[in-house]
């Protein structure tokens, strides 16, 4: 993990950006549900979407828009996911970029947009476009600003989720922020969640995109709620150039610090949307160590965080290493259960065949009874080694997606 720094911020902390975030009664009345990033000029941009072949109309349109290279401004809605919608929801999302365009008087090819919410329900356009309209009126820089953002786009989150890092390149103090949504649906394989991410960097377009693929595969792409994708998750990176650094054009020192920041900035969100994951009780890390390959670690890895039995006994502290060892072993990592050990933040729970005693589970129980802890499982067969972030499964899950419609 890169261990930078992080600050409070959030979509507003760099250089070069306003943002809003107002209730158009989308999702229900009370709610902040519409939310608008804009930057003072085009700047270079890079997105990374869903795998999931079902994608919502703006994961469709965004992926065209993007192309590009340079964006101004993102419009974003809760409530409502538009997916599903046919050729009518992709008529909505063009619209809405549209309209948007010519509020900020704006180029439209400028704009991206994203939805988070139901699937299978039409935008409610004449909403969405007077929010669009009241959040242009009320664009701001302040830390205030980007907060509203943040809570805008929360679906079944319970608290907004922002991250800020601070790094000095060619002398000059380069800022990355940003914010997310995701307690539910999470499984971002691209990498319901939605990442906005904003730096005064001067980058190129083509350097920008590489930081992001390579920051995602170590954060979002390292999440697990339930194994479920979205249709609609979305990152976004936007870079305003204010920062008055040397244009980052190239790999070598330069890259590295803003890719080290970013890198930070996402792993952040990353760990606070699995923190409030649906229901969640504990947040969990999960890592293997060991393998003959990180692509095996991984596997191996990811099996265990999304675990439906696994993470139910999390949740009834309950040191089930059996579970664990049985997600390792179906994986499609090589595995020899006789070299393998489960670990509890350091308390052995199986070694190489010994099975712990009365004694040593109790001590276990200890390390379960606490909202964060790892499990560790050394496969002794190489040196390949990968870490998921996860969390429990409990009884309030259900309820919440039992409900989730209704």
């Amino acid at each position: 993990m890169c261990d930078l720094k992080i600050v409070d911020g959030g979509v507003c902390s760099a250089k070069g950006f306003r943002a809003s975030g107002v209730g158009a009664a989308i999702k229900r009345e009370g709610r902040n549900d519409v939310a608008l990033i804009v930057c003072d000029e085009p700047c270079a941009a890079a997105a990374v979407f869903t795998t999931n072949k079902v994608a919502a109309a703006p994961v469709r349109y965004d992926r065209e828009i993007v192309k590009g290279g340079r964006i101004q401004a993102i419009l974003a809605n809760s409530g409502c996911a538009n997916a599903c919608t046919g050729e009518q929801g992709m008529a909505d999302a063009k619209l809405s970029a549209l309209v948007t365009a010519g509020e900020l008087g704006i180029d439209e090819s400028k704009v991206l947009v994203a939805s988070t919410g139901v699937i299978g329900r039409r935008l409610p356009m004449e909403r969405l476009l007077a929010g669009m309209k009241a959040a242009a009126k009320s664009l701001g820089r302040s830390p205030e600003h980007g907060l509203a953002v943040a809570k805008a786009v929360m679906t079944t989150d319970t608290r907004p989720k922002q991250a800020c890092a601070i790094v000095k390149i060619g002398g000059k103090k380069v800022t990355v922020g940003g914010c997310s949504k995701g307690s539910g649906m999470i499984e971002p394989n691209m990498a319901t969640m939605l990442g906005f991410i904003t730096t005064d960097a001067s980058i190129s377009a083509a350097m920008l995109r590489r930081a992001l693929k390579l920051a995602i595969a170590k954060s979002f792409n390292r999440l697990v709620v339930d194994g479920d994708e979205s249709t609609n998750d979305s990152v976004f990176l936007l870079a305003s150039g204010k920062a008055g650094n040397g244009t980052i054009t190239r790999g070598g020192k330069d890259f590295e610090l803003f890719r080290g920041a970013l890198e930070a900035v996402c792993i952040s969100l990353a760990r606070q949307m699995a923190k409030d994951g649906e229901g969640a009780t504990k947040f969990v890390t999960v890592t293997v160590k060991g393998a003959r390959s990180e692509a095996d670690a991984a596997r191996a890895a990811r099996a265990v965080a999304k675990s439906p039995l696994a993470k139910t006994s999390w949740f009834g502290r309950d040191p089930n290493w059996g579970r664990v060892l049985a997600a390792v072993g179906y994986s499609g990592s090589d595995v020899e259960d006789m070299k393998a050990e489960v670990f509890y933040d350091g308390e052995w729970a199986f070694r190489r065949g010994e099975i712990a005693d009365e004694a040593q589970l109790k001590r276990l129980a200890k390390v379960l009874e606490k909202d964060e802890f790892e499990v560790t499982v050394d496969l002794h067969l190489g040196r390949g080694a990968s870490s998921v972030y996860t969390c429990d499964f409990s009884l309030d899950y259900v309820h919440i997606n039992a409900d989730y419609t209704t």
